[in-house]
Order: structure tokens, then C-alpha cells, then sequence
């Protein structure tokens, strides 16, 4: 039998991991750059939040002294919550100009990362790249994700303004496949979320009382969410009564409570929705408390097992060395149980019940078998998303070596041929 004490990964900080990359390898000179960020953020979502800290810690760690301007959904609740943005410019609801002007002012926008490039959605953040394109500022798609992708606008979106940009960087193989299905002919290259490369924060004991949650008992995180985009043939009320199954054998199975883990607000709902239909829902409790990421990070340390819908649940579950069962309700989610070996169900569906329940199972008693295992592909799934950081790193070097050499002018350059601007960069050693 394994312990959650033992399934730990020893935390560590990504800014030291930078720092000391960057130290072997400094940045030309002094910066002053304005740098923006243009994402699915501001939109409360925990796991996108989590992306855009990990994104602007590596920009200020290649660039200290530079200006990052976040483009947010909500500019109040980024100026509240992402202490790393110098600035936060509303880009959803008010009038272009400003957008427009803040977009002109730029030396670099940087796209995502995160799931931003699907239906009804690609179209709109698409339409600030190419303004920023038309005012001759560089580009870089920091780990996307891609797909669904069906509707027509956002498909031509696509396919006409990634080429343009200098480098895309997607998060997934099945981002890849999305978008050279949608015919987007250009070089694609595949890491891996950014969130892979947060930093935990405690979540203590108070912190555990006050969610009246115990100590000393067996904990199983579970994730669920609802049906969108990414999930519409899934069915609510035969997902919320698999889940609830699924928990009611944990709770038995282990002698354990199940933890439900919202990471919108629509997610305390359908958390609700399990939890009404579980025949001892006395085991079951919801987090009630808002907390940041590094917080929902911590909180794995206090979990024996994670039974996920949520990517950024599924990814921190993994981080923390822990026992993880993704629910692959969408590509992403079922790539990333691919790229960490863990079970690959093919959906979440009513009649799979008693699959679902003997993966579960076996998760259990077989994860000491598994664990270095996982731990070993996560460390190499860190790694993939440290080179995000280090591509992006070395545009930086290149803009800063074009505005020493001439100014604007030259960096326009970037724009008009992406792979072999990229390749200039690797052979200037970036």
C-alpha cells in the first residue's frame, strides 16, 4: 500500500529553476520592452489563471525590467488576483480604440496559452493578432489549444492568421491535428501546458478546518464540470449519476470522503448534482472558499486520489505525484492521460459505469507499480514546457538585438517569414 507522503513531488519553485537557466544564458542587455498577454483570462477560471501566472513568470524572468500588459475579460479581477501584469487593459465590451492603441504600443503579443483556439472563440481573439500584425508588432502562440474547430469564421480565422505569426507553439498533439486539419500549413511545434510549471502554496490545517474537512481520513479530489463546447454530447444527468457512483465506491472502497474541487463557479453546481445523487452523501463535501492556484495546487497534498474532468485538476493531481483518473470528456483531456500513462478511457457515458469502476480500482492497487513511472513523464512534460518559455526567451533576445541594430523597422521583419525568422534564431545559438 502506498502512502500520500511518499507520492509527493518535492515542489519546485520555476522561477529558480529560470533564474538559473537564464543566468548561464543572460539576455543581451537592459529591456525596457512592452510585452502583451492576450488570453482566456479574467474569466475566473482557475486553470487559466494558472497558465497566465506561469506565462508572465517566465516573460519577467527573461525580461525583469520589461512592461507586461495583460489583455483581460475582466480587468478588475486580473489587476486583484495576478500581481506579475504591470498593466490590464479590458479588451471584451468597451470601445476598440484603446485596445487598439495599447495593441500598437507593443514590442511583442503573446497568445495564450490555454485552450482559446475553438469555436466562436478563435475568430475573436484572432482579430486582435491581426491588428497587432497590421501595426507591425511580432507574435508568439505560447501553448495553445486547439478544437473544436467547426464552424466556418473561425476555421478561415485560423488558417489565415497563424502563418502570419512569428511562432505557434501548441500544447498537445491533438491542438496539432486540430489545426492541420483546418488546413493551417506552417510549422507547429508540440510542447505542453504551461500550468505544468506552477509553484504549490501551503494550504494548512486552518485552511483544512475551515472547509471541515479531517486529517486523519482517507481524501479523493474530484473534479467535474459543465457540458460545453469541448463536451456537448454529454449527457448531465447520466454524467452527474456515473460520478456519483464512482464516488460512493471511493468513499466505501478506501474508507474515504470525496473532496469536489470547483475550478469556475458553474462547477459548484454540478459538483451539487453528483453529490444529490449519491447514496451516502454525508462523505462528500465541496470547497466553498476561493483560493488562488498555487493554493488548489497545495491542496493535492492532502489528497490520496484524484478522479478529474478538469484538465488543470488532472494536471496538478499529477504534479503531486498522486493517483489520477482523467474523465476524457474532450482531446485535451485524453492527451494529456496518453502522455502521462494514465488509464485512457473513451468517454464518460452511463453504461460504462462498471468499467469506470474497475479502472478505479486497479488505479489503486496498482499505482505504487506506477507511480516513478508518472513521476518520470511529468518531469518530462515540465521540461517541454520549459522550452515554451525558452522560444519565447529567445524572440525577446531577437527583438532586442533588432532594436539595437535599427529599431521597429527591422523587427517588422519577423512577421513575413516565421520559419525562417525561427530559424535564424537557432542558429544565433537561442
Amino acid at each position: 500500500m502506498w502512502s500520500r507522503t511518499a507520492a509527493r513531488v518535492p515542489p519546485v519553485s520555476f522561477e529558480r529553476e529560470l533564474r538559473m537557466t537564464i543566468d548561464q544564458h543572460p539576455p543581451p542587455g537592459p529591456s525596457d520592452l512592452r510585452i502583451g498577454l492576450l488570453g482566456s483570462y479574467g474569466g475566473c477560471n482557475i486553470g487559466d489563471e494558472a497558465i497566465l501566472m506561469c506565462v508572465l513568470s517566465c516573460l519577467r524572468a527573461h525580461r525583469p525590467q520589461a512592461r507586461l500588459v495583460v489583455f483581460s475579460r475582466n480587468a478588475a479581477h486580473t489587476r486583484a488576483h495576478q500581481r506579475g501584469a504591470d498593466e490590464v487593459v479590458d479588451w471584451e465590451g468597451v470601445p476598440q480604440k484603446p485596445v487598439l492603441d495599447a495593441l500598437a504600443g507593443l514590442d511583442l503579443l503573446v497568445l495564450g496559452g490555454g485552450g482559446i483556439l475553438y469555436d466562436g472563440e478563435a475568430r475573436r481573439y484572432l482579430r486582435l493578432v491581426r491588428a497587432a500584425h497590421e501595426r507591425g508588432v511580432p507574435t508568439f502562440a505560447y501553448a495553445v489549444g486547439a478544437g473544436p474547430l467547426r464552424e466556418a469564421d473561425d476555421r478561415e480565422a485560423v488558417r489565415k492568421v497563424l502563418p502570419e505569426m512569428t511562432d505557434v507553439v501548441v500544447r498537445d498533439e491533438e491542438s496539432r491535428l486540430v489545426l492541420e486539419e483546418v488546413g493551417v500549413e506552417r510549422e507547429l511545434t508540440v510542447t505542453a501546458d504551461p500550468a505544468l510549471l506552477l509553484t504549490p502554496e501551503p494550504f494548512t490545517e486552518q485552511m483544512m478546518r475551515q472547509e471541515g474537512l479531517p486529517l486523519d481520513t482517507r481524501l479523493v479530489g474530484m473534479s467535474v464540470r459543465e457540458p460545453g463546447r469541448a463536451a456537448e454530447k454529454l449527457d448531465e444527468d447520466d454524467y452527474h449519476a456515473l460520478l456519483a457512483d464512482v464516488a460512493d465506491f471511493l468513499a466505501r472502497r478506501l474508507d474515504a470522503r470525496v473532496v469536489f474541487v470547483p475550478m469556475e463557479r458553474q462547477d459548484v453546481r454540478h459538483a451539487h448534482g453528483v453529490l444529490s445523487r449519491m447514496s451516502a452523501p454525508d462523505l462528500g463535501r465541496i470547497l466553498h472558499n476561493s483560493y488562488s492556484p498555487g493554493e488548489i495546487l497545495g491542496f493535492m497534498s492532502h489528497l490520496d486520489m484524484v478522479v478529474g474532468m478538469r484538465l488543470h485538476v488532472v494536471i496538478f493531481a499529477a504534479l503531486s505525484g498522486l493517483p489520477v483518473l482523467p474523465l476524457p470528456y474532450s482531446g485535451k483531456v485524453f492527451d494529456f492521460a496518453r502522455r502521462t500513462g494514465a488509464p485512457a478511457l473513451i468517454g464518460v457515458a452511463r453504461e460504462q459505469a462498471g468499467l469506470l469502476l474497475a479502472e478505479v480500482d486497479r488505479l489503486w492497487d496498482e499505482f505504487p507499480q506506477r507511480r516513478e513511472d508518472l513521476n518520470t513523464r511529468v518531469r518530462g512534460l515540465r521540461a517541454m514546457a520549459r522550452d515554451t518559455c525558452a522560444r519565447c526567451g529567445a524572440l525577446l533576445d531577437s527583438i532586442d538585438r533588432d532594436a539595437r541594430d535599427g529599431g521597429r523597422a527591422e523587427g517588422a521583419d519577423l512577421l513575413l517569414t516565421p520559419g525562417s525568422r525561427m530559424a535564424e534564431l537557432r542558429d544565433h545559438g537561442a
